[in-house]
């Protein structure tokens, strides 16, 4: 009997580094984290592979993927657009493997009605100040753009309450540690276990 995965969203503000956290989990030698790519429509940052940190479409490519129905959620952001393909997530997920998706707060909602029983988890700055000191340091925007990522974020903030964890992204290491934690205590919920213990209990 395999038990199902669990979907494990992270999301949070532009900026609080769920990149990084995520390429932190990856790199540790015992995950067992499947990690989902996102598309996004918007251009490679210096260093990003696509296929590996995104699959970069044009515009036109990713509303075709939406008529499709082809996509677990999407959201423009920013003026762009970021999304997760449905199918890999649903075969991943059957095969009994967690499916670890980074994606933002809007495209977590949408995970939230269809996958109800994953995994959400907020990770969030430990100031504001500090997440705008973060987008400037990552030299990638210009200022308007940083400020309105600045006042998306406080919009993001104030919708934790659609998560069931919140993690405060201190120090990347210290962040990690508490989402593995988290991962380890949804696997050991009565909820999910409990069909393997009453199969073990029947009378053959």
């Amino acid at each position: 009997m395999i038990e199902k995965g669990v979907l494990i969203v992270l999301s949070g503000p532009s900026g609080v580094g769920k990149g990084t956290v995520r390429k932190e989990l990856f790199q540790a030698e015992n995950t067992g984290y499947e990690y989902s790519v996102s598309m996004t429509t918007r251009l490679p940052r210096e260093g990003e592979v696509d296929g590996k940190d995104y699959f970069f479409k044009t515009r036109e490519e990713f509303e075709a993927l939406i008529s499709q129905d082809k996509l677990l959620e999407y959201a423009e952001y920013v003026g762009n657009y970021y999304g997760t393909p449905v199918d890999y997530v649903r075969e991943t997920l059957d095969n009994g493997k967690d499916v670890f998706l980074e994606i933002e707060v809007e495209g977590a909602k949408q995970v939230r009605e269809k996958f109800p029983d994953g995994l959400f988890i907020f990770l969030a700055p430990p100031s504001l100040s500090e997440l705008e000191s973060r987008l400037v340091t990552r030299g990638t925007e210009s200022d308007d753009v940083i400020k309105s990522r600045v006042e998306a974020a406080r919009r993001e903030l104030a919708m934790m309450n659609l998560y069931d964890y919140v993690v405060e992204n201190d120090h990347v290491l210290n962040a990690c540690e508490r989402i593995n934690a988290i991962v380890l205590a949804e696997h050991l919920k009565r909820e999910r276990v409990e069909a393997r213990y009453k199969k073990m209990l029947e009378v053959e």
